[in-house]
C-alpha cells in the first residue's frame, strides 16, 4: 500500500513496481494530479479517503451516498477540493476506485482537538460551558475502526462511494458518556446559541469554539446513514471506549496544553460570567 500524501510530487517518479492498493489521503490539486498520473496505471485498487463534507445538504437526517455533492468551484475550500479529488480519481481509476467518506475522525493523536476537548475539559472539572443540547447530535468514527475497515476494504477490492460514519448519539447522551468516562462531578452549564454567538464563541472547531456544536439547521451533517459502512465489514466500538482511549491520550499529552479547537480557561470564564 502507498499513502500518496506522504510523498512530494517530485518523488513519485522514483517509486516503481505495481501496487495492490494505493490509499490517497491528499486532496490538494498539486498532490492529487501527480499521484494519479504516476500510480493509476499500476494500482490494482485505489482508496481515496474523502469526507462527508462533500455533500451539498447538511440539513437532512439519514442521507446516504446518493445525496447531491457540492459543485467544486473554489479549490481552496475543503469541500470543493475533496469533490474535485473524487472526480479526478474516478476519471483515472474507473472501476478500481473506492471513495471512503468518513465523518469526524476521532481518537488518540487527533490534532484537531474537536473531540478530545470534551473529555480533557471534564477531566479538569469545575463549571463546564456547553451549548444547548436540544435537537443536537454527535456522530464520530474512531480512527482505529476507520483504519481497519480501509485496509480490509482494499483487500476485498471494495469499490464505489461509502460513508464511513459512526453511530448517531444525542448530544445529551454524548455528554453523559463523557462525564462517566472522566468521573466528572462538576456542573455542566448550557448556554443558548444567541448568547454564545453574541460572545464570539464559534461553531464546531477552531480557536474560541465549542467543538462539535453546529447550527440546528446543519444537524444532518452528524446524522448520516452508516448502513453501507456496516454492510461492507465496518465495525464500531462503543462510544465509551473511544472516550476512554481519547482521555488517556489527552492526559498523556496534557489536558491544559494549547489547543487548535475549544475555549481557553480564560475564554470560558469570560463567557460564563458574562452570560450569568
Amino acid at each position: 500500500m502507498l499513502h500518496s500524501d506522504r510523498l512530494l510530487p517530485g518523488a513519485y517518479d522514483r517509486v516503481t513496481g505495481d501496487w495492490d492498493d494505493v490509499i490517497e489521503l491528499a486532496y490538494e490539486p498539486q498532490l492529487v494530479g501527480p499521484a494519479l498520473q504516476a500510480f493509476a496505471p499500476r494500482a490494482a485498487h485505489w482508496t481515496l479517503v474523502s469526507s462527508v463534507s462533500v455533500y451539498a445538504d447538511n440539513s437532512t437526517p439519514g442521507a446516504n451516498e446518493l445525496a447531491e455533492l457540492v459543485e467544486p468551484q473554489d479549490l481552496t475550500m475543503y469541500p470543493d477540493a475533496k469533490v474535485a479529488a473524487e472526480k479526478a480519481a474516478a476519471e483515472r481509476i474507473g472501476d478500481r476506485l473506492l471513495i471512503a467518506r468518513p465523518g469526524l475522525i476521532v481518537g488518540p493523536g487527533d490534532p484537531s482537538d474537536r473531540f478530545g476537548y470534551w473529555p480533557a475539559r471534564m477531566h479538569r472539572g469545575g463549571r463546564v460551558l456547553t451549548p444547548a443540547t436540544a435537537g443536537r447530535y454527535v456522530q464520530v468514527i474512531d480512527v482505529d475502526d476507520l483504519a481497519q475497515w480501509i485496509v480490509q476494504a482494499g483487500v476485498d477490492r471494495r469499490i464505489g462511494a461509502i460513508d464511513a460514519v459512526g453511530a448517531v448519539h444525542t448530544m445529551d447522551d454524548f455528554f453523559r458518556a463523557a462525564c462517566t468516562a472522566t468521573g466528572f462531578d462538576g456542573e455542566l452549564i448550557a448556554i443558548g446559541d444567541d448568547a454564545l454567538l453574541a460572545h464570539d464563541v464559534h461553531y464546531w472547531a477552531g480557536p474560541r469554539s465549542l467543538p462539535l456544536w453546529l447550527p440546528i439547521a446543519d444537524a444532518g451533517f452528524v446524522r448520516r446513514d452508516g448502513a453501507s459502512f456496516l454492510a461492507t465489514g465496518g465495525c464500531l466500538r462503543p462510544l465509551s471506549e473511544t472516550l476512554q482511549r481519547t482521555l488517556t491520550d489527552e492526559v498523556e499529552r496534557g489536558v491544559d496544553r494549547p489547543r487548535r479547537s475549544g475555549l481557553t480557561t480564560s475564554d470560558e470564564h469570560e463567557v460564563l460570567d458574562a452570560a450569568r
